[in-house]
Formats: structure tokens, sequence, C-alpha cells
């Protein structure tokens, strides 16, 4: 079995996918592709040329991932197999003996935004340069020691580069959640606890969202995030994306769902699946 991530040795993306593997046992023997960028990953699943894909899709400092959660969209039917909820501490990597001498220091986006004070901090004279993944900008640290980027510890050691502060990141419980995806429904075992989709209105009219929400809540089914992103096509009209904290083989959550395809445009059910916490040493 082929599994896309992002990055490379040490990713975040990386280290979620082991922990996956870890409890995964018909993935034993697995190939490991890392690709650049979000959608390059979730491609290489949509055109199987794999047959999962791992990707972030929220932060818990900043929020979701918009790369993945539009590419997620525009690529349905993708399904969720899994979810991992995985720590993040983030370390400055760079050859530099002293902080004053860095220049530049790369990462992915939420990688420079999760460390953003202190950043401003301890590298206020350093330009922030946005990259596809945070192992990225690693070949360029060991070329030059004005250049430095955030990344995992671990991803340090695989590059033999040394590490000048760590942890890094703002919030000492930033975590991100993964998601696992296949092309096709995922077995029923471990039970499933958390059902995600995503659907766009007909028209943009008041209440048509609180009403697409009454049809969870009149049953009780809860809510744990909804997110919302541009349709692309014109202002003010959004994608709406939606967990909830049951199975949707529940027949509370199958009425529901039901009911909301009626009421929308567009609805893509990324499935039913359970959700790992992932806990570091």
């Amino acid at each position: 079995m082929n599994i896309a991530y992002l990055g490379g040795v040490g990713s975040y993306s990386e280290l979620a996918l082991h922990a996956y593997l870890a409890t995964a046992s018909e993935d034993d023997g697995s190939q490991l592709c890392a690709y650049p960028t979000i959608p390059q990953v979730l491609q290489a699943l949509r055109q199987q040329q794999v047959s999962r894909a791992i990707v972030p899709v929220e932060n818990s400092v900043q929020g979701g991932v918009t790369l993945a959660l539009d590419s997620l969209w525009e690529l349905a039917p993708l399904y969720v197999w899994r979810a991992l909820v995985v720590p993040i501490r983030h370390a400055l990597i760079t050859q530099a003996t002293h902080l004053s001498q860095i220049q530049m220091v790369l990462s992915h986006p939420q990688g420079l935004a999760q460390c953003q004070v202190w950043l401003a901090t301890h590298l206020p004279q350093a330009d922030l340069i946005p990259v596809n993944a945070t192992t990225e900008g690693l070949p360029q640290v060991a070329r030059d020691p004005a250049i430095a980027a955030i990344a995992s510890i671990q991803a340090a050691e695989a590059h033999g580069l040394p590490v000048r502060a760590a942890p890094i990141n703002d919030y000492a419980d930033n975590c991100t959640r993964f998601w696992v995806l296949g092309t096709t429904p995922p077995p029923p075992t471990p039970a499933p606890t958390h059902t995600s989709l995503a659907f766009s209105l007909r028209r943009n009219i008041p209440g048509a969202l609180v009403q697409s929400l009454s049809f969870f809540a009149e049953r009780s089914i809860n809510l744990s995030r909804i997110e919302s992103r541009p349709t692309k096509r014109s202002l003010g009209e959004y994608i709406f994306f939606l967990d909830l904290e049951a199975a949707s083989t529940e027949p509370r959550v199958a009425a529901a769902i039901e009911q909301l395809n009626s009421h929308t445009e567009t609805l893509h059910l990324f499935g039913s699946y359970a959700v790992t916490t992932v806990t570091t040493s």
C-alpha cells in the first residue's frame, strides 16, 4: 500500500502517518510517498496513484488548513479513515551560532503563524518566508547559516542540523488534527465516533444556514466544528464544513443528513471515523 503525505522525513505529516501505521495493521509494509504540497497529496489519492493520503485539516491555534479544505471539496468524493490529533512542538533549526546572524526564517505558513510572538521577540530582524512544508527549507539551512527553518526536532535530527531553540510555538498545547483519507469508505472498525461533511446552499437568503444546522440541533447531535470557505464563484457565497460528534450509521444522524441533502445545493459526506490522540514523550 502506498500512502501520500506532505513534506519529507521529519515533517509533522510523516510523524502523524507513523502514529497511524502503528495502529493500522492492514498497512504493514506500506510505502510512504512524499509530495511537496497539500493539493498534490490529495490529487495523488484522487487519481489512485496511492491508496491512502494524510493531510493536516485543522490547528488548535490557527484554525482550518485552507488548502486542505478547498482541495477536499474540489476532489470529492474522498473519505476519512481516521483522524489523528498530534502535538506540535516547533524548533528553530539553523547553523547560526547567534540569533542575530539569522536574516531569513522559512516554514509552512501555519508554522510561522504559530510562532509569531516568539519570532517577533527573538528574531525581529528576520524575514519570514512561507514555504509549502515545514521541511522544505532545510536544504537551504544546511547551506547558509543566515537562514533558519521552523520544523520538528525529528526533522532536524534526520537532516543532521542543529536545533537552536525548542519549543518555540507560542502556545504550549498547540496541536494539529490530521485526516487519513481513502477513495472508498473505511471499514467499521475501529468504531466511528465522528462524522464530517461539507455543503453549499442553493440560495444566500436569511435563515438558510440556521435551517441547515437546525436539522442536527433538533435531534441533539452536537457539532464540534463549523467552518466556512468561499465557493470562489461569487463574493458572499460559502461552503460550510461540519464535524458531528456521532456516526452517520446512527438513525438520527442519517435522518439529519438526508434532510440536509434535500435543502442544499451540493453535499459531500466525508464519512464517519474514529479519532486517535497521539501522545509524545
